[in-house]
């Protein structure tokens, strides 16, 4: 019902970890089984998450992270200096969908980039004006995603990729373009 860190989550941390400043303050869109946020709490000097899973929320907070059950960051009305997001990105077929919350955290609808695009769509409500956010995304969504991202006015740059059988991950750093 959680989902269980994976190479996309282990390249999230490594890419957080050298970004994360101790005056950050955090927050972790779709926090899942708590592997990033739990070793980036102690350093920064406030670190928030978010899940739509009622499962990942329970287990988050099992581990002293402060989570709050949410699509996305809906409904959360503070800055961050640094965004982290590992969203679904893969378009699952119809016969591998069973409508629940693991779907939610593996399904990014449409081309795989659907839930991407709202995070970004959004990315304005809760991203200081000098903060930055780390994305992850599958050489499956590019150059589409690049696209994307530019069209909302955000500059972006790969700062971490790891290869995989199937795919590339990236991590995307993305910023105000001022």
């Amino acid at each position: 019902m959680i989902y269980e860190p994976a190479e996309d989550s282990e390249l999230l941390l490594e890419a957080a970890l050298e970004e994360i400043k101790e005056d950050d303050e955090v927050i972790e869109i779709g926090v899942g089984s708590g592997f990033v946020s739990e070793k980036l709490i102690d350093k920064c000097h406030f670190l928030l998450a978010t899940d739509i899973s009622p499962y990942a929320v329970k287990e988050a907070k099992k581990k002293g992270i402060e989570v709050i059950r949410t699509d996305l960051a809906k409904g959360i009305k503070k800055k961050f200096s640094l965004v982290l997001f590992n969203p679904p990105y893969l378009e699952l077929e119809e016969e591998l969908k069973f409508d629940d919350w693991l779907d939610k955290a593996i399904n990014g609808g449409k081309n795989g980039v659907e839930v991407i695009c709202r995070f970004l769509d959004s990315l304005a409500e809760i991203l200081s004006k000098d903060g930055r956010a780390i994305l992850i995304v599958s050489s499956i969504n590019i150059p589409r995603i690049f696209d994307e991202i530019e069209k909302r006015g955000y500059r972006y740059s790969v700062i971490k990729r790891k290869k995989l059988f199937f795919e590339e991950l990236f991590a995307l750093k993305v910023e105000n373009k001022s």
